[in-house]
Parts: structure tokens; sequence; C-alpha cells
């Protein structure tokens, strides 16, 4: 099979266009920010920005530009505050939202890789939600005569994911706490994948129930260590907190947060100058200690 192996500057250029809907997957945890700064600096306009639970990546994604709207479910820094810099953006009339429940989001994505229209969600009755967003519909269960709400399919013209390892040919494997990573690659016209390290097909293969990410899904992988820092990679690196608070007093003012980005995104070229800057005593205090799992015997039959 061909290697879909490329740099993130030619994933990004061959992939996204402007005004393409965007899903960056990941719920807290493997979060690609390597592939949203790279959005950033090839300077891609109008994008849909999607994802449940957006947090620093989208916040600076917005500052910089690039985006008409965010679809979203819950907002926010994490344990930390608000997104300073889409807050400003929404009160100034500058960016559309669009808001759900998680369970909304998720099963938007299943109907968008079931290749059906929508599909209907019994928790949003008694919900806010619902008089804030025209989307959520009402029909009446042919079954039971009950009135259902339903929530449209949702299908990204890309989705990135971030993840452990995956193959040459984009099998992809994830471990730790997984979010919709595997819903928003099926609904996705086209699918990016970086890892923190890619390895020969016969890693994959040797242990096949961690695949979440087929390779016939994915049109390019990128091999990009630290992808998803400030958040983790399990068993790779910790969750950057220091990163998070931080930015929240960056981003109260609009002109320091145009700073960081010209320093730490559109001043560098790559995800290793990005991690080249940073304090060595802070990355070094990221690593985990090893905890391996045991090994199963899928055993061979004749």
């Amino acid at each position: 099979m061909e290697s879909k192996i490329v740099s993130m500057g030619e994933a990004v250029r061959a992939n996204v266009r402007d005004g393409d809907v965007i899903y960056l997957a990941g719920f807290t945890h493997l979060i690609p920010f390597a592939a949203g700064h790279e959005i950033l600096r090839q300077g891609k306009r109008n994008l849909t920005l999607c994802r449940a639970t957006p947090d620093l990546i989208y916040d600076q994604m917005v500052a910089a530009g690039c985006a008409s709207k965010v679809v979203f479910s819950w907002m926010g820094n994490p344990g930390v505050g608000p997104l300073r810099a889409i807050r400003r953006e929404i009160e100034a009339g500058q960016l559309e939202i669009e808001e759900y429940s998680h369970f909304d989001m998720v099963t938007r994505l299943m109907a968008g890789a079931s290749n059906l229209p929508f599909l209907p969600v019994k928790s949003n009755k008694g919900s806010d939600l619902v008089e804030a967003n025209r989307w959520i519909k009402w029909v009446t269960c042919p079954y039971t005569g009950e009135s259902i709400s339903t929530v449209p399919s949702l299908k990204p013209d890309v989705t990135f994911i971030h993840a452990q390892r995956a193959d040459p040919e984009g099998n992809t494997q994830i471990w730790g706490i997984v979010g919709e990573q595997r819903e928003a690659a099926f609904a996705a016209k086209r699918v990016v994948v970086s890892v923190e390290e890619v390895v020969p097909g016969e890693v994959v293969r040797s242990d096949p129930n961690r695949t979440m990410i087929p390779g016939f899904l994915v049109s390019a992988v990128v091999e990009e260590p630290w992808g998803a820092h400030p958040s983790y990679a399990q068993g790779f690196y910790d969750r950057d907190n220091q990163h998070y608070l931080a930015w929240d007093t960056v981003s109260r003012d609009a002109s320091a947060l145009e700073a960081w980005l010209e320093e730490w995104v559109l001043g560098v070229n790559c995800r290793r100058e990005y991690m080249g800057k940073m304090d060595a005593s802070q990355v070094l205090g990221l690593f985990p200690r090893t905890r391996p799992s045991y090994s199963v015997d899928y055993g061979i039959y004749r």
C-alpha cells in the first residue's frame, strides 16, 4: 500500500479550503493543536469550526480571523474560565455560533457517518437549547406517537485527529480517554491524522482492537510529536496546566493575544520550533512515568 505520510504543511494545504467545515476532534485528550496552528499559519478564512468542548485552539483560531462560525457543545478554558477572544467576537456580532449538548454533537456525527439527514435525541426535552437553536426540531415517532427532538447530520469537509500512533497507511490507534474521534472521522469527507509516532504496519496488526480509525478513511498521515500540547497524549506527556492558566491572562487583552500568536504560531515554521521555544524544565515536567499494559495473546489459528 502507498504511504500517506506528509508534513503538516502539506496535509493542510491539500485538504483545507477557505469556507470549509472543520472538525478538530478529541475530548480534553489528544486535541490537535499542531493542526490548528498550521491552519492559522496558512491564513485560511471563513471556516466553520465544529467541536465538542472547543477550548484554547478555537479561541486562537477565532482571534486570528480564521472562522466565521463555531458549532459546539460547551465552550471554555477548562478549569480556568471563558474563552475571551471568542466572547469578544460574539459580543461584537462578528462570529456566528450554534450550540448543542455533547450528546447532540455526537449524534449529529453519527447521522453524518450513516448518511442520514438527521437522528432523534430524546434528552433535549426540557432543555433551553431548544429555544436557542433553530436546528433542533421535533417529529412524531411513527411507532409510539411520542413527540421527539431531532438534530441534523454533521458531515465535516475535514476532520483532524491526533493520536498516539498510526502506520503509514493511516490505520490509527488511540488509548486513554476516547472522545468523538471515530464518529468525526467516519462522518468526514477527508481525514487528516497526526500522531506521536508512525510505526510499521505489523505493530498495528499485532493489536488490532486498539485501532480506532481504519486507514481507508485517512487522506494524510503526519508524524507530529507533541502535536496535542498543551492538552495531553496518554503515555507520552501530561496536560500542561500552566499553559491553560497563562492563556487566561494573555487572552484578556487583544493586543497581548496578537503578540502571543505572532511569537508562538506565526513566528515559527513547525511544531519542532514551537516546542524548542519552551522552557526545558517545563517540558521535562510533563513526561509521565511508564506504566505499560499487559500484552494479550491473540493466538495463531490453523
